[in-house]
């Protein structure tokens, strides 16, 4: 029977992230399902909160959806459920469509799930788990960051027992400051133990569930002592029994209004996923499909609308929690399932007494663990730029939201890649003391030897970065100590030329070479010598002006023993 589901699976390409599963790993994994489960139901909880929509619904993500991407991923150790950042996501927009936790609401969220799913489908359709690479990490810890704060603010009102509340961080924020004398101490009392414990035993003792402790104990002690009569407020009546399966309704124009937000949440779900499988697939030494990941992402998220539930990301935090617990296949999300089944039909109704400042103070929790300072200080430490660019990121999601927060971030992370490829390094080898040539920046007036430079672009040319290589060559030239009579071009970093950049470089070999300069090029690989002999520029070098090494390059120029002179250099 084993043997003939494990064909089935290899055929039908299901079960990736569960097979091969012998006797002893299901008993392995399922005890870490249940501990897993343990730590993460109160997470999804929060995150409910965080989508604005009933606590119920953070269960119903982790019950179909994970069954969906068990079945159709790839990942062993990927957690797909809730998520803090796709949550917001959509909450920020959908609080400007409908009231939270109404029925409106819940469909429009349940539309964005289905949006989300089908743009994940259409992209493993089309393979294009690659874009994941677009979102730089950098800018993903500014984002996450900027999440964290937006989360942490947007909780203080519960946390604090204060009424009211905005969708904008700062007017949320506004909103605590002016109410700040109406603080109820009791409630605030509660929060600070629950942080307190939370963060003190998730670096001392992390693999104790303290999330679900704060939460039994806040139900029993709201049961016991009527928190509610003494004006702490609790979640109030929560629907039990299996989630009902149904189809989202809304207006076509609600639909049309939805879609840039479950763009954001797919470019989101992209990277995080993509993040978090890569992460724990290399720990283990296992292979990595992200196609099949989306698919299986983009089934859960159908799991989801078609549940009642809203947006699912394979959430590194949470993939996090299932490591620890000692996941190693799918197996475990499939008994985490089952275990929310059981809370779903014998349990939910307990629900009820939960307290609204346990709940907050839980997700404040989250999203502190979100701003990871630690990395933060690494990246400023090592490179103050893309510091900057984090910085930037966490304040645009802050300020003006995380819907356009994660397009910020997705337009930084290409500028920055295009900035490198606008205005690369480029160097000329010259002697140094020993009399050997070494690579140093090309600035004017640097030459490799009397009538001679050699010259290093870093980057492809494109039709952004072909003008900066003419004037750049050109002002080496002119502002040499002496006449240039070889000018040597390493072409080590250069695998294409575009058909713009093409004309700019054929022109101004045309012009040294009506100047009495030859020009060489050296170390040109196959790829780029293509793209030399189809844009023309090989017939105005001529044949004999291109080598594959640097090497046989100086020996046209004249350069005798050049060995002895780039030893270092190559």
């Amino acid at each position: 029977m084993r043997d003939f589901l494990a064909t089935f699976a290899a055929r039908a390409s299901v079960l990736k992230g569960v097979l091969p599963l012998n006797r002893a790993a299901a008993a392995r994994d399922a005890l870490a399902g249940v501990q897993l489960a343990s730590m993460d139901i109160p997470q999804v909880l929060g995150y409910a909160r965080i989508a604005g929509m009933p606590a119920v619904t953070g269960l119903y993500t982790v019950f179909l959806p994970l069954i969906a991407f068990a079945f159709f991923g790839a990942s062993r150790h990927l957690v797909v459920a809730a998520d803090s950042a796709t949550a917001t996501i959509f909450a920020s927009r959908l609080s400007t469509m409908a009231p939270a936790f109404s029925a409106e609401y819940a469909a429009l969220a349940a539309m964005v799930a289905l949006l989300t799913a089908a743009l994940l489908f259409i992209a493993r359709i089309f393979k294009l788990g690659f874009l994941a690479d677009f979102l730089s990490r950098t800018v993903l810890v500014g984002f996450l960051a900027g999440v964290g704060v937006q989360v942490g603010i947007a909780m203080l009102g519960d946390m604090l027992g204060l009424p009211g509340h905005a969708a904008r961080s700062v007017d949320q924020l506004m909103l605590v400051v002016r109410e700040v004398s109406q603080i109820h101490r009791p409630t605030l009392a509660i929060s600070l133990l629950v942080v307190v414990a939370i963060l003190t035993c998730k670096r001392f003792l992390p693999r104790v569930p303290v999330p679900l402790i704060a939460v039994v104990a806040g139900i029993a002690a709201s049961d016991m002592y009527r928190f509610p009569a003494h004006g702490i407020a609790v979640l109030g009546p929560v629907a039990g029994g299996l989630p009902p399966l149904r189809v989202p309704s809304v207006t076509w124009q609600q639909m049309l209004d939805l879609l840039p937000v479950a763009a954001s949440c797919f470019v989101m779900i992209v990277a995080q996923s993509a993040a978090a499988s890569r992460v724990f697939a290399e720990r283990h030494h296992e292979p990595v499909d992200t196609n099949a990941d989306l698919l299986g992402i983009a089934a859960a998220n159908a799991a989801a609308a078609f549940s009642g539930a809203f947006v699912v990301n394979g959430s590194p935090t949470q993939t996090a929690m299932a490591d620890l617990a000692g996941t190693r296949s799918q197996f475990a999300q499939l008994v985490f399932a089952a275990v929310v089944v059981a809370v779903l039909l014998f349990f939910s109704r307990f629900l009820q007494y939960l307290p609204h400042c346990i709940l907050a103070s839980i997700v404040f929790t989250i999203a502190v663990g979100l701003i990871n300072l630690k990395t933060l200080f690494a990246i400023r430490r090592e490179s103050p730029g893309e510091f900057a660019l984090a910085v930037f990121t966490a304040a645009a999601v802050v300020l003006i939201g995380v819907e356009h927060g994660i397009l910020v971030a997705v337009a930084l992370s290409l500028l920055r890649h295009v900035r490198h490829s606008y205005r690369p390094h480029t160097m000329i080898l010259a002697p140094n003391d020993d009399g050997v040539w070494v690579p140093v920046p090309a600035v004017p007036g640097v030459q490799t030897a009397p009538g001679l430079i050699v010259y290093r672009f870093g980057a492809d040319l494109f039709y952004a970065n072909d003008h900066f290589f003419v004037d750049d060559t050109r002002r080496l030239i002119d502002l040499a100590p002496s006449k240039v009579r070889c000018f040597v071009i390493d072409a080590s970093a250069i695998t294409d030329i575009d058909y713009s950049a093409s004309r700019s470089i054929g022109e101004l070999c045309q012009t040294l070479k009506s100047q009495g300069i030859e020009v060489l090029f050296a170390r040109v690989n196959r790829y780029l010598r293509s793209d030399m002999d189809r844009h023309g520029i090989t017939p105005i070098v001529e044949e004999g002006c291109i080598f594959n090494t640097l090497h046989e390059a100086l020996r046209t120029a004249g350069v005798e023993k050049p060995d002895r002179h780039v030893k270092e250099a190559t």
